[in-house]
């Protein structure tokens, strides 16, 4: 099951351009729990729970160990900052959930547009 607002493993990285180099990969789990925890001012428990709520997926060796990526980082961050915002977890599933419906109707759109060859699709005040 893929984390919400991340790519599949052989998903193209939509922010390339043909022939670019897309150097490291942001959905790749490189940091182990703690690292990850660290970097992001939360303690594992705090990580743990989040996955059981599911509101992320971290990668998994094969032994079974957590590895989070750069975009698992982004997302803890997230978290934190609407947590110290004073939302609960629902809250903080249903901005995220949002977020992620909001990023892919912005992605159709654009979509959309570019096939129309117009920036703004024609459409006045935009």
């Amino acid at each position: 099951m893929p984390r919400r607002g991340s790519r599949t493993a052989g998903e193209a990285r939509p922010d390339l351009g043909p022939g670019a180099d897309p150097g490291p990969d942001p959905a790749r789990g490189v940091y182990g729990i703690s690292v990850a925890a660290q970097l992001v001012g939360a303690d594992p428990q705090s990580l743990r729970l989040y996955e059981r709520r599911g509101l992320l997926e971290p990668a998994r060796t094969p032994g079974g160990t957590r590895r989070y990526s750069a975009d698992d980082v982004t997302r803890l961050a997230r978290i934190g900052a609407l947590l110290d915002d004073g939302l609960n977890l629902a809250g903080v599933s249903a901005v995220l959930d949002l977020e992620a419906d909001n990023a892919r109707l912005r992605a159709r759109l654009d979509a959309h547009e570019a096939a129309e060859g117009s920036p703004d699709g024609g459409r006045p005040g935009r």
